[in-house]
């Protein structure tokens, strides 16, 4: 056991004995803590290799259970493997053996390519969970085994991370790494979180409020803290971005999963017409091929949709971890792409978050200069956000230097609840600055008059969605500063964009209807709720809900998981509370409300790029059918005086549209195409389909457009430079 003296009144920790020395705090480490890469290259060799021989391993028929098409094309390749070895014994000529083995060899390459695709998508998060995997396992705790309330005497116990459970309190000091998720209970750090969130900049951690949530793996940079443990082992918030990354524990969606079911039915379907049409074949006097069943069956199921369907959902899990975002489920992201109504806190999300000195107002008689002197010098102390900017307004505007006023003997006058103002008092001057109401009790208190006109000013000011400060000066009113929420650029721009894929955004904010409503308008969302409480976002959500539509939104504070629980996708911020963490179904690293937009963006993109595969997939075996059922046919048709293969071939030619040169390469251009095909779009499936903010009825067309006509002339031209490839080269 190593045992510490902590003292409480300077909030120093002290080893107490030397041997068990460790630094109360360390010094920064220079520059900025690194940034891990993530590799956005698709094509990224380490990638590739990792995936090849997953791409084999999957062929175990338990895991192709899972997709009910490739487990058909792996059996049917079974299948002609087989027909391939038995025509050795059978007595088959050289050309029906090659024909038999190369249908095979590319039926295989079908299989592996869409496994190797599945696998590529795993492993661009492979890297990323070996890391965090690391960190989870090589982090030590302190466990604080006796803390007495009221004293400095605090025992720890070593333990590895993976022991702690639920409700331990550890102790971290500067240059350790957190073991575990937790609260904050006592003490304020410095953390740095880049180790899961990616971003440089440290973060404050401290007891109490929204701010007191920490995630294992991350490193304490300065002071101490104490945590208590929220989560049991292998429930962590590290253990659940070890599975998302990995896609070990991905759930298919619900549209997944009917889209699944669709190419089933079609895949039974289709098995249904291959068994027909073989009374025709013996009817015709073909021969009884089963790799021509096979190849024909593989050809015309939506194999290229069953191949990379699940690298589809695992890729857009992906696009959110790039995005520092970390979904409990694939449930949540899909239904991102859905979400028809955005709830967006104002302050942080719409507008900056801290108001900015904006015009300086004088009162009649009262020249601007002065006001502005004034106001700035009640502000050089001042280290609010809005005090700093009005000493900042007064220097860009006015020219005027903030001034060394600790050599005049200067006193300042903090702001307090109570007073509703701060001010200074120097050689002789007073200065006041707050709430109107509070400075004009001030300015009667010192026997000073108020004009009538500051009323007005203060009335249009708060219609305007500002907030008003009344400056005072010697018990003499001198004017008002005009305040105001700054909204973020680009951000009416990004809500048309919203609004064009149809989704409704409403601002949500405490400020009165008056403020709200002037923010709302310069933003340019659709809808605000003013003066909201948890009961009043809560009964929004449930009238949204009521009315068919699915709601998003983001929170941070544990008044907001009741909302966040409620809504369907709910975002909460890392920094936040546990309850809103474990409230919503999404968690933003980044803490960033705007993410919100991103998510939506990601999800969209999730589901055209779903629809899109899968309109090109049912597509292309239009031409697939042209190509494979004329030679089924031709391969030994009964025709009068027949000669050469040639003559059973001209006997179907109107069926033959696409001008193949032989039954044999018909139907090896159609399986080498339907196999390429995979390989070709793995790099779309990956990537997503490029997001376009348009609605629903546009998407459609553009996907029948480009994705359906497109699935229907590329197989026409892809074989048919297959066949002209294979008839070069001396198959016929």
């Amino acid at each position: 056991m190593s045992e510490y003296n902590l003292n409480i009144s300077t909030g120093s920790l002290e080893p107490a004995s030397p041997a068990s020395q460790v630094p109360a705090t360390l010094p920064n480490i220079p520059g900025k803590p690194h940034r891990p890469r993530r590799s956005s290259s698709l094509l990224d060799p380490k990638i590739i290799r990792q995936a090849l021989l997953p791409a084999f391993t999957k062929l175990d028929p338990r895991v192709q259970f899972r997709n009910p098409v490739m487990l058909v094309v792996e059996v049917g390749s079974l299948i002609t493997t087989i027909a391939f070895i038995a025509s050795f014994f059978d007595g088959a000529s050289q050309k029906d053996q090659f024909f038999v083995g190369f249908t095979s060899l590319w039926l295989w390459f079908t299989v592996i390519f869409a496994n190797f695709a599945e696998a590529m998508a795993e492993g661009r998060g492979k890297a990323q969970a070996d890391t965090l995997r690391r960190t989870k396992t090589e982090t030590s705790a302190k466990l604080i085994t006796t803390d007495k309330p009221g004293t400095s005497e605090v025992v720890t116990a070593q333990v590895a991370a993976p022991q702690l459970k639920k409700g331990d309190v550890v102790l971290v000091v500067a240059g350790e790494v957190i073991p575990g998720d937790g609260e904050v209970i006592e003490g304020i750090a410095s953390v740095d979180e880049s180790a899961i969130t990616g971003e440089s900049a440290p973060v404050i951690r401290e007891s109490g409020g929204d701010r007191s949530a920490v995630t294992g793996g991350t490193k304490v940079l300065s002071d101490w803290v104490k945590v208590r443990i929220t989560s049991n082992p292998g429930e962590s918030f590290l253990d659940r971005m070890i599975s998302l990354v990995e896609g070990a524990n991905r759930q298919k969606t619900p549209n997944e999963i009917a889209l699944n079911i669709l190419i089933a039915g079609l895949t039974i379907v289709f098995m249904l017409v291959i068994i027909s049409l073989q009374p025709f074949a013996i009817y015709s006097g073909a021969p009884q091929s089963l790799t021509i069943l096979v190849a024909l069956l593989v050809c015309l199921i939506p194999t290229t949709i069953g191949g990379l369907l699940s690298a589809i959902g695992i890729a857009g899990m992906d696009r959110l971890v790039q995005r520092n975002v970390l979904a409990m489920s694939g449930r949540a992201v899909e239904a991102a792409g859905d979400v028809d109504v955005l709830l967006l806190d104002k302050t942080g999300t719409i507008t900056l978050g801290n108001r900015q000195a904006s015009e300086f107002i004088p009162l009649a008689g009262i020249r601007i200069e002065d006001m502005a002197d004034a106001a700035q010098l009640s502000s050089l102390a001042d280290e609010t956000p809005e005090g700093r900017s009005i000493v900042v307004l007064a220097k860009e505007k006015y020219g005027l230097r903030g001034r060394e006023v600790s050599q005049h003997n200067a006193e300042f006058i903090p702001f307090t609840a109570q007073t509703r103002m701060s001010g200074v008092n120097l050689e002789g001057v007073e200065i006041r600055k707050g709430a109107a109401d509070a400075v004009v009790r001030y300015v009667r208190s010192k026997d000073g008059t108020v004009p009538p006109e500051l009323e007005d000013i203060v009335s249009r000011i708060a219609k305007s969605g500002g907030t008003p400060l009344a400056v005072a000066r010697n018990g003499q009113m001198l004017g008002v500063i005009h305040l105001k929420d700054v909204v973020k650029g680009g951000m009416r721009e990004r809500f048309d964009e919203l609004r064009r894929m149809g989704i409704r955004t409403v601002m949500i904010t405490g400020d009165n209807p008056l403020t709200a409503a002037a923010i709302a308008e310069e933003a340019g969302v659709d809808d605000f709720l003013a003066e909201a409480t948890p009961e009043t976002k809560m009964k929004l959500i449930k009238q949204q809900q009521a009315g068919g539509k699915l709601v998003a939104m983001t929170g941070d504070g544990t008044n907001d998981a009741p909302a966040l629980a409620q809504s369907d996708v709910g975002v909460a911020m890392n920094s936040g509370t546990q309850a809103a963490k474990e409230a919503g179904n999404m968690v933003d690293l980044d803490s960033n409300p705007t993410k919100l937009i991103e998510i939506v963006e990601v999800g969209k993109q999730l589901l055209m790029t779903r629809g899109a595969l899968t309109t090109f997939s049912i597509s292309n075996d239009v031409a697939k059918y042209f190509a494979i059922i004329p030679a089924m046919f031709a391969i030994g048709s009964t025709v009068p005086n027949p000669k050469t293969a040639q003559d059973y071939l001209n006997y179907l030619s109107p069926l033959n549209i696409m001008g193949l040169t032989s039954p044999y390469t018909a139907i090896l251009s159609a399986v080498i195409f339907n196999a390429l095909i995979i390989v070709a779009l793995i790099p779309l499936a990956l990537k997503g389909i490029k997001y376009v903010p348009l609605g629903a009825a546009s998407i459609l067309r553009r996907n029948l457009l480009v994705y359906g006509l497109g699935g229907i002339i590329a197989p026409f031209i892809g074989i048919k430079l297959i066949d002209i490839i294979l008839t070069l080269v001396g198959i016929r």
